[in-house]
């Protein structure tokens, strides 16, 4: 019998190379080929001249909106767009124990009620799932279950059975008896992923898939598979905190800057309404190196709280630390401040923390960040109800925010000290500022 030919795999891009290289040859990523077997071509696979597919104009194509279908819980409806559309492919993805599989058994026991729904498991038994919805306290009596890790019987019972939305978890473990590859390899999670994509749309189910993710945080498998869902969804937290976050970062059917809030309760994930709550700490009294944020997700404002620790350091090279921010933008921020404001921190360790383990990337958070690393540097505290939000510039001014007219309805009508942070923080000059105010309805600046 003759030895199979080993290949390597591109993680990104899926391309093949017949060694092992640090870079890939088609799409140039570094430390992605992963060891597999080569696969033979599928006989047949075109036989004789396709018919011609018939062509339509664009004005002729009647156009519609999509009617959606919930899924009972507001938060993960707000990440999907209003809710899951017929013949939708959604890849959420995920740390293990994060809650992927505990959030989409709620979603299943709320959704089988009204819609035939299936759950298809390839990592736990149905005795296992059902354990998990006693003790969630979930009524799924409708709910269908499929312990199978085979790509063939998993569609041949999802055209028997028809059912309108169907989970499998995980994409990972499946494997396909066209390959002879081991499941979790390239080929075999790209052709389960295709073959469920495609009777997804033939069909009209909604497919849920659920993926690994890597050490580095991506989603495991080819890079491709990305392109061939319509919506990727990440759920983020961690295993020690009781938050959970949920961004969209591909959606065909709705916006990708959304972001679902849950908490983690014994009766599993709760949505929370009031998300600001968790990104905000309870100080007993004003606190120095803390400054609050207006930061917006998708079209909901969120209340940030910022914190900054400047401290001597003790080392030649003086360290730079952001939690939930770039670490490149705070190098080019303490830069900013030492130029136009001339306030050094170049002998100093500067840790900067988004409470809450938010991560924040617009550039609105750069007047909020200077706001704490120069209170905690003075070691003078900042009004309790100040909120500041701007881009600094590298000339070192700051344009207020494009949508200060979205976020000001939340701010409180109190929230603008102007005074009292001049008097703290000193006039520095060159430098300007920016504050939101909900009474004035816009940016208030102006030369420190």
């Amino acid at each position: 019998m003759a030895k199979p030919k080993t290949i390597y795999a591109c993680t990104e891009c899926g391309g093949e190379s017949p060694k092992w290289q640090g870079q890939c040859p088609h799409c140039s990523a570094w430390n992605t080929l992963v060891e597999g077997i080569s696969e033979a071509p599928a006989k047949n696979r075109f036989s004789g001249v396709a018919r011609a597919s018939r062509l339509q104009r664009l004005a002729e194509v009647s156009a519609r909106e999509a009617p959606r279908l919930a899924t009972g819980i507001t938060e993960f409806d707000r990440v999907l767009g209003g809710g899951l559309v017929a013949g939708q492919v959604v890849l959420i993805g995920g740390d293990p124990g994060v809650g992927k599989s505990t959030l989409l058994l709620q979603a299943l026991a709320q959704m089988s009620g009204v819609s035939k729904a299936l759950y298809v498991s390839g990592e736990e038994s149905a005795e296992q799932i059902a354990l998990r919805a006693q003790r969630l306290a979930l009524d799924g009596g409708e709910l269908e279950l499929l312990a199978e890790i085979q790509l063939e019987k998993i569609l041949a019972a999802l055209a028997s059975a028809k059912p309108a939305i169907a989970v499998v978890d995980s994409i990972q473990t499946l494997y396909s008896e066209n390959l002879t590859s081991a499941p979790g390899s390239v080929a075999q999670v790209r052709e389960c992923v295709a073959h469920l994509a495609r009777y997804a749309k033939g069909s009209g189910t909604i497919v849920v898939l659920v993926g690994h993710v890597t050490k580095e945080g991506a989603l495991a498998g080819p890079r491709v598979v990305e392109h061939i869902v319509d919506t990727v969804l990440y759920f983020e937290g961690d295993t020690h905190q009781s938050f959970r976050l949920i961004r969209a970062f591909k959606n065909r059917f709705g916006a990708v800057n959304e972001l679902g809030v849950f908490a983690m309760t014994e009766k599993g994930l709760r949505g929370v309404s009031n998300p600001s709550a968790l990104f905000l700490s309870q100080h007993s009294g004003e606190v120095a190196g803390s400054c609050i944020m207006v930061t917006q997700e998708g079209t909901r404002p969120l209340l940030v709280e910022i914190q900054a620790l400047v401290d001597a350091a003790h080392a030649p090279n003086p360290r730079r630390l952001g939690v939930g921010l770039e670490q490149n933008r705070l190098a080019m921020l303490l830069a900013v401040l030492h130029r136009h404001a001339g306030i050094a921190c170049y002998d100093q360790d500067v840790f900067v923390n988004a409470v809450g383990g938010v991560r924040i990337s617009e550039p609105a958070a750069d007047l909020a960040v200077l706001l704490a690393i120069v209170s905690s540097l003075a070691d003078k505290p900042l009004p309790a109800k100040l909120v500041a939000f701007g881009e600094v510039g590298l000339a070192g001014a700051v344009g207020p925010d494009q949508r200060v007219d979205v976020a000001a309805p939340y701010l409180q009508a109190d929230t603008v000290h102007r005074d009292e942070a001049l008097e703290l923080l000193g006039e520095p000059a060159g430098l300007q500022y920016v504050f939101a105010g909900a009474h004035e309805q816009c940016c208030v600046t102006g030369d420190w």
